[in-house]
């Protein structure tokens, strides 16, 4: 699966599969697994993370983990950013929990590899406004992948939408320059839509508490007002490990 991605069709496929196989990836903190599912005759890979399976954290409620997963999709589908892969929430063998495309990609052509390319930059630049309206807690370089057409996806986002500003990342390149205006025209439609809560926001919003939602407007407002990347604060910015 490459750029071109049926999203809708993707969706539909993710929700209607049969679980085939389910093995758990041994190096990460929560209980997530990669699945082999299958549904219209066709056989896929994908990542699912069970609720049942979340660490507890003492700065993220219970539950919010899964529920992340899916609105940080629901968001890249609104702004028009075609960077995280399709995700769903739904039932599977070990529970509710969401349920991710699988793109196929060379681990070693992580965010510390991608930088030097210029070709590359403008998606990066994009990932890096998406995780300051998200409020990603948790963008590690091994969360930028390449897949064979030269696209970048972007995963694990249940470290967002907190009310509080949690941002810690490895993309700081753009600290404090002006963001693009067309980035920011699509972050201004966005917040718009969140604002008026429409239609096409509704899924989004269905995935994440008031309070987080409202603090995602203060985040988007800022963002329009200044212009610019924000830049590392007094507290930890970095994840860790950076990969």
């Amino acid at each position: 699966m490459g750029t071109e991605v049926d999203f809708a069709g993707a969706e539909r496929l993710l929700r209607e599969a049969t679980f085939l196989d389910c093995r758990p990836v041994w190096y990460s903190s929560n209980y997530v697994y990669l699945a082999q599912v299958c549904a219209d005759d066709q056989q896929f890979a994908a990542i699912y993370k069970p609720h049942k399976g979340e660490s507890a954290l003492w700065d993220f409620p219970d539950g919010h983990l899964y529920k992340h997963e899916a609105a940080a999709y629901e968001l890249a589908k609104l702004l028009r950013w075609d960077f995280v892969p399709p995700t769903v929430v739904r039932d599977g063998p070990h529970g509710v929990g969401s349920l991710q495309m699988f793109m196929p990609h060379d681990p070693e052509e992580h965010f510390f590899v991608q930088r030097e390319r210029e070709e590359l930059l403008p998606q990066l630049m994009r990932m890096c406004a998406f995780d300051a309206v998200a409020n990603n807690a948790d963008r590690k370089g091994g969360h930028c992948l390449l897949d064979a057409n030269g696209h970048i996806w972007g995963i694990d986002h249940g470290l967002c939408f907190h009310p509080a500003h949690k941002l810690r990342s490895v993309i700081w390149e753009w600290a404090g320059d002006e963001i693009p205006a067309p980035l920011l025209a699509d972050i201004e439609t966005a917040g718009l839509a969140i604002a008026a809560e429409s239609d096409e926001a509704a899924p989004l919003l269905a995935l994440l508490h008031e309070h987080e939602s409202t603090a995602m407007l203060h985040r988007i407002e800022r963002l329009l007002r200044d212009k610019r990347y924000p830049v590392p604060g007094q507290a930890r910015h970095y994840p860790w490990p950076m990969v």
